[in-house]
């Protein structure tokens, strides 16, 4: 009697990454053009290259750019499972905001447990970077300037929804510490608040 061929290992980690298209992001609020999580991904993640260049080229950093574009791309992997989380309901108390961030850290333990133990080992930093400690600051600006450029936009398509989003994010971003999101704001956020053919085109 023939044995039957073995069964190929599967791994599901990228198929379910492909997902993050399906995951809408401000689901409490009237979009004009809807988001997914997906191009919030790869927002943040050329920002934060953004911002590591700035700093490295003005203000004497010496940070991986590409390394924090990669920590951009898969800051919201989490959410795969768990679902864009409204930022009222996610901060709606202390202990809701703890067990919440404890279903985040299993969620992405999910994804790994989606890869050879060798990949995982691999990709398990691009996850978890809150151990370089000087990324961390810099991809949650770059989040909150995606989030920004979102309302921006929104208000250009005469959507009111988003002012009061827009002017906490603003606010927010207004007081960091960081020179490069200072240098961010200034010199390339204004460009977000022109039309095309405002925009300088040469």
């Amino acid at each position: 009697m023939k044995e039957k061929p073995a069964k190929p290992e599967q791994y599901d980690f990228f198929a379910f990454l492909s997902r993050m298209r399906y995951i809408s992001r401000w689901g409490l609020m009237r979009n004009t053009v809807p988001e997914n999580i997906q191009e919030h991904s790869l927002d943040v993640a050329v920002i934060a290259h953004a911002l590591a260049t700035i700093r490295n080229t003005y203000f004497n950093g010496t940070l991986d750019a590409s390394r924090a574009a990669l920590f951009g791309i898969f800051h919201d992997a989490s959410e795969i499972f768990t679902g864009d989380m409204p930022t009222p309901v996610k901060h709606f108390n202390p202990n809701f905001k703890r067990s919440f961030h404890q279903l985040e850290d299993r969620a992405r333990r999910k994804l790994l447990a989606m890869l050879p133990p060798e990949l995982a080992r691999e990709y398990e930093p691009l996850f978890f970077f809150e151990g370089e400690s000087e990324y961390v600051p810099l991809v949650k600006a770059a989040d909150k300037i995606a989030a920004l450029a979102k309302c921006i936009e929104e208000e250009k398509s005469g959507n009111l929804e988003f002012r009061r989003a827009r002017a906490e994010h603003e606010e927010n971003l207004s007081a960091s510490p960081l020179p490069e999101v200072r240098y961010f704001m200034e010199k390339f956020l204004p460009g977000y608040r022109l039309s095309l053919d405002e925009l300088n085109l040469g």
